[in-house]
């Protein structure tokens, strides 16, 4: 199984969390990364964002459909990530949109298997892929994207 775990782009501040919306510079983020994306993402893949509207303005950056997932909003747990994700067992690859902290605990579970509060950079993402190698299971880090370097 690939996750690909997409933090939201930068989003304005505003008093209603989750009806926050992306800025210029996110909508650039977005698409920026969405286009890195596109060109190397398989033709079949689940795409899950958070019901937050930053988070869907960086999905609909993507140009696909997609589920929203109550497990992806704003203080999702580890385990609600990784069970939304299907991880490890799904096959195939799923990418999630959603928040800071939520994703770089997330990433820090998964590559470490401790939690610690790693940072994922607005509208940047890790790639990751599970595998089974001699009867034991390996998490490998595909990519670690922050827009900028797009």
């Amino acid at each position: 199984m690939e996750l690909i775990l997409w933090r939201h782009a930068d989003a304005e501040e505003g008093a209603r969390d989750m009806e926050r919306k992306l800025t210029g510079k996110g909508r650039k983020q977005a698409a920026r990364v969405a286009q890195w994306l596109q060109r190397r993402l398989p033709s079949k893949f689940t795409l899950l964002c958070s019901p937050a509207r930053r988070a869907r303005e960086t999905a609909d950056a993507l140009e696909q459909r997609y589920k929203i997932s109550d497990r992806l909003a704003p203080g999702a747990q580890v385990a609600d990530l990784v069970e939304a994700a299907g991880w490890p067992e799904r096959k195939g690859l799923v990418i999630l949109v959603g928040h800071q902290p939520d994703f770089g605990r997330a990433a820090a579970a998964l590559v470490t298997g401790e939690q610690a509060d790693w940072s994922v950079k607005k509208g940047g993402l890790w790639w990751l892929e599970s595998r089974v190698r001699g009867g034991d299971a390996r998490v490998t880090v595909r990519a670690v994207i922050a827009p900028d370097l797009v």
